[in-house]
């Protein structure tokens, strides 16, 4: 059986920074391991160590725009169209891969993932291919100094949920950047929080957006957005899909709980053969 984690989430989330990360923590546990680039966009000069499967190595971001003339955006589609055109390519680069685990770095466009149906189709593609897979939603830390711009990303996250319809995980991001002593010398960046304040977006407390009692007559001009934010409350109560988990990069703790829980969503190992233990010598005494 293989595995993959689809790794997405907006732009500056940290992916490839965790796929990375997560790379380097699997192949400590003897995990065969491969990194997957699905970004045509993505800097070669950013990667510490070359992806294993590259889809620059079938068509790029920089190519389409020059001899297109397509936008970012655009072209971006376009890749994904050419890929999804071209699964032989793909099917023949995973061809070798047996009981491997597969870490699938994902652009950064936001409107993949929420409601267009490439991303979707190509998970699709995936476990006709008898790859069990499931997602990682990364969203950073720095989405907490604003509740109206960090319930967008739990509706994001939300979005792509439903979108994609596969076992799945969100994570909060960059959390080394956010302090829980008001004296840390590293904080300021993303701010400081109580460990109480944190667990309200960790489990996104939907009161965090809910108007004031007073506050429509205090401000008549804003009873529409009012009204927005109580629909919204409305809908994550009755629907609470959305938790993070915590993953700080610089405490090794944090990653291997991010990992139990990506293995646990998609069932890793779960269809192995029990293995005999290897024999022991006389020199193992």
């Amino acid at each position: 059986m293989r595995y993959a984690v689809f790794v997405t989430g907006p732009a500056g989330s940290g992916k490839s920074t965790f796929c990375r990360n997560a790379v380097l923590h699997l192949q400590t546990l003897k995990r065969t391991v491969h990194w997957v680039n699905l970004d045509p966009a993505a800097d070669p000069e950013a990667y510490e160590f070359a992806p294993t499967i590259d889809i620059r190595d079938l068509i790029s971001l920089e190519d389409v725009m020059t001899e297109l003339g397509f936008g970012p955006n655009g072209g971006l589609v376009y890749c994904f169209e050419y890929l999804l055109q071209n699964m032989e390519w793909l099917e023949d680069e995973l061809g070798d891969y047996n009981d491997d685990y597969l870490i699938v770095d994902c652009p950064g466009q936001i409107e993949l993932y929420t409601h267009h149906p490439i991303l979707p189709t190509l998970v699709t593609h995936f476990q006709r291919m008898g790859i069990r897979t499931s997602a990682a939603y990364l969203l950073e830390s720095q989405f907490m100094e604003d509740t109206n711009k960090f319930f967008s990303g739990v509706l994001s996250a939300m979005s792509a949920m439903v979108n994609f319809e596969i076992p799945w995980i969100n994570i909060m991001s960059k959390m080394d950047l956010v302090s829980t002593r008001s004296k840390d010398p590293a904080s300021g960046r993303n701010g400081f929080r109580t460990r109480k304040d944190i667990s309200r977006y960790l489990d996104p407390d939907p009161l965090l957006i809910a108007p004031a009692a007073n506050e429509e007559e205090e401000k008549p001009f804003s009873k529409k957005y009012n009204s927005l934010n109580r629909a919204i409350v409305q809908l994550i109560e009755e629907n609470p899909l959305v938790s993070f988990l915590p993953l700080d990069l610089t405490v090794t703790d944090s990653i291997e709980r991010v990992i139990s829980h990506i293995d646990y969503t998609m069932q890793y190992g779960e269809d192995e053969e029990p293995k005999e233990p290897n024999d022991m010598d006389e020199g193992d005494f």
